[in-house]
């Protein structure tokens, strides 16, 4: 696995690891170098031995760099200079940029590698509200890209019985699309549509908006009333769907199943705090209705996983219940 060290101008390299880790999860050899107002190039150079030495010898490092040319640059060009083979930097490091990185080193396997992946990246991650035409980024499509059946453009519903949309994970997260669901789940399950399946967000059209405008690159965002995924869950027009199912609550899964839908298996994320409900973890709580409908759920064959991100070790929901 190639190795990290984020550096900057005071403590940005600190709190932009601290985000990093809130959206991709906890992240083995990453070091953080600091450059403060006190200090000199020669105390950045020990900073950055000591980050080095951390490591297995030999192994890849990327300098993930505030700024081309300033000091933190400098000093890590010293080091990258006479270890070309195995060191990379990239300049402009910015949250989109961070969290690709951590994604790239599962299957990328040098530095440089991953630093010429990162260049599109993190320019695409700079964007603009309202948008306008020099801000504006044309994504390409690669040659393998699969056509996909837009949801709500088929008027005959054809219903076979079994899935033939590929569902790649069905999430219960009551913030829907969000860093977490946007890098690190899409990432892990490679879905070329995020479905967020809400009869409230479907008839509210400025969330619809947030939520598409939200969408990762090369991923499209629906969002669509229950009836509408039990509609086309098993339609065979939509074979070409990899799937990432996002429900806001668990009675949003209960109405799908209801309908039709049938799930083997179910992410809860987070379900938000609220009077009367207990937290079952820091980003998970539940009333006496919630429990009824995962109870149901649970009747019906569906296995529930408690993850917030792919890194986490996954609970059962009813073994939190018994402990809390």
């Amino acid at each position: 696995m190639v190795n990290f060290i984020i550096a900057s101008h005071g403590e940005f390299a600190a709190g932009i690891r601290q985000s990093g880790q809130m959206i991709f999860g906890e992240q083995e050899n990453v070091q953080v170098v600091t450059f403060m107002p006190n200090e000199g190039p020669e105390d950045l150079m020990k900073k950055f031995e000591d980050a080095l030495a951390t490591f297995e010898p030999e192994g890849q490092v990327l300098f993930l760099v505030d700024l081309w040319g300033g000091s933190p640059f400098n000093a890590a060009s010293r080091i990258q200079a006479v270890q070309e083979d195995r060191m990379a930097i990239i300049t402009g490091l910015n949250l989109p940029m961070l969290v690709e990185a951590y994604g790239a080193r599962f299957t990328m396997e040098t530095a440089a590698e991953i630093a010429s992946y990162l260049m599109p990246v993190a320019r695409d991650g700079v964007k603009t509200l309202p948008e306008t035409k020099d801000a504006a980024v044309e994504v390409s499509k690669s040659a393998d890209d699969e056509p996909v059946v837009e949801a709500g453009n088929v008027d005959e519903v054809i219903h076979t019985g079994s899935a033939t949309m590929d569902i790649r994970l069905a999430r219960i997260d009551s913030r829907l699309l969000h860093g977490q669901v946007a890098t690190a789940w899409t990432k892990s399950v490679s879905p070329n549509r995020i479905i967020v399946v809400s009869d409230s967000v479907s008839k509210d059209e400025l969330r619809k908006t947030l939520l598409t405008q939200a969408a990762p690159v090369g991923v499209k965002v629906n969002v669509v009333p229950v009836q509408k995924l039990a509609d086309v869950w098993d339609d065979p027009r939509f074979a070409t769907v990899k799937a990432l199912l996002l429900f806001e609550t668990p009675q949003d899964v209960a109405k799908a199943v209801e309908s039709g839908v049938k799930l083997d298996k179910v992410n809860i994320g987070s379900m938000s705090h609220s009077e009367g409900k207990r937290m079952l973890t820091n980003a998970v709580a539940v009333d006496e209705e919630d429990i009824k409908t995962l109870e149901y759920l649970r009747d019906n064959g569906i296995t529930f996983d408690v993850r917030k991100v792919p890194a986490d070790q996954g609970k059962d929901v009813f073994d939190l219940l018994k402990k809390s």
